[in-house]
């Protein structure tokens, strides 16, 4: 198939500046060189391309819409556009990249020491470390505030127990950002190092989806923490759920990549494939009806998309746009993935096309960091004024 040249119906290229576009394309090659002829590979074997990292952070793509230690300062616009690329390659790479800025680096950068930022947000940046963000639990994932693991401090350390799980990076990371429940049953974060006693990870094997990214459990048994490794600048909930904004805001842009990616594999197979009095299929009306439906829905994300990045880069962005975001654009990606999958019929399932592909990680992708109905319950306390999570 021709290589990808973007997904544009009604002009939304002139909404953009020239740093934005030159984020996109720069992204894009770097998706097609790099990613595109190797990751049905590493899919299929259920491995992640590692060596990509240091590539990654060279071109400045982790933290990359935060500023100063290294990192880019790039618009949030222009950061999306980045993750749109990245997962229109794999929803695994851009989870990669997602955990290592927005829920790794950033909470370093917004609520760390600043011995704590100088020592890992240059490193984070450069891709000489590699992070993980601990929240989720066994027992916990919708609900966070239900959290088992503990931190009891004891002089001048907190002492960690608990378990972890659906962790990305968890296994290859050296520092984990983990969110326990203290004394006063306040939740704080935790700096933990790699090669802290009573700290192991392992990896989640069996997967039909995410299967080029690291998924890991965590577990703290007795884990003497030192004070220095404890997030001094929030307490609650507020601070895990601030990462995970950032996070799904990225999110809600990389849907549209894999979208885009499954809309111009079935539009570039319809126009190919003949069927019925040696007609492409594309001359259809049911396929037609299929890829207007595509299109018409990507670009309704697409300017979803732009108008929260503008908000958030004002700084008047709400928790429940973003909410939206991810909800509305993760939601249309998947269906994307169905109606283009069937587009292809039998071609649509094996790995020639990355379809199956996508889709089986858009499984994940809507379901983690807010699965679908906790995002309308979100949205739902914003417009009533009621939380109805209980």
């Amino acid at each position: 198939m021709a290589g990808f040249t973007g997904v544009d119906f009604i002009e939304f290229d002139s909404l953009l500046n020239d740093e934005e576009k030159l984020v996109r394309q720069t992204a894009r090659q770097f998706v097609e060189n790099e990613i595109i002829p190797i990751i049905e590979k590493h899919s299929r074997e259920g491995t992640f391309p590692k060596h990509l990292v240091p590539q990654l952070g060279e071109l400045g793509f982790f933290g990359a819409n935060l500023h100063g230690y290294g990192c880019a300062g790039m618009s949030n616009v222009a950061y999306g556009l980045m993750t749109q690329e990245l997962e229109r390659g794999d929803s695994g790479l851009r989870s990669f990249v997602s955990v290592q800025g927005g829920l790794v680096m950033y909470p370093i950068h917004a609520y760390g020491s600043e011995e704590q930022k100088q020592k890992w947000l240059p490193a984070l940046q450069s891709g000489q470390a590699i992070g993980c963000f601990g929240l989720t639990e066994p027992q916990f994932g919708s609900n966070p505030g239900g959290m088992l693991t503990r931190a009891v401090k004891k002089g001048a350390k907190y002492v960690l127990n608990g378990e972890k799980m659906w962790i990305t990076s968890g296994s290859i990371a050296d520092v984990a950002v983990v969110w326990a429940k203290c004394e006063d049953e306040k939740v704080r974060g935790f700096l933990v190092e790699k090669g802290t006693p009573g700290f192991k990870a392992w990896d989640v094997h069996g997967k039909w989806s995410l299967r080029a990214s690291v998924t890991s459990g965590l577990a703290f048994t007795d884990c003497e923490i030192p004070e220095a490794n404890l997030l001094p600048g929030v307490v609650g909930l507020k601070g895990p759920l601030g990462c995970l904004n950032q996070a799904r805001y990225g999110i809600g842009w990389g849907a549209l990549g894999a979208a885009m990616a499954c809309y111009d594999t079935a539009l570039q197979y319809a126009k190919t494939r003949k069927q019925f009095a040696n007609k492409p299929i594309a001359a259809h009306q049911l396929v037609q009806e299929k890829l207007a439906w595509m299109i018409t829905e990507i670009t309704k994300g697409q300017l979803l998309a732009l108008h929260v990045g503008r908000l958030k880069d004002l700084g008047k962005v709400h928790p429940s746009h973003i909410s939206m975001l991810k909800m509305n654009n993760v939601g249309i990606a998947l269906d994307t993935a169905r109606k283009a999958r069937d587009i292809l019929g039998a071609n649509g399932i094996v790995d020639d096309y990355c379809i199956m592909r996508h889709m089986n990680n858009l499984e994940s992708v809507f379901t983690y960091e807010g699965t679908n109905d906790i995002h309308k319950l979100v949205i739902g306390e914003r417009i009533t004024g009621i939380a109805a999570y209980v």
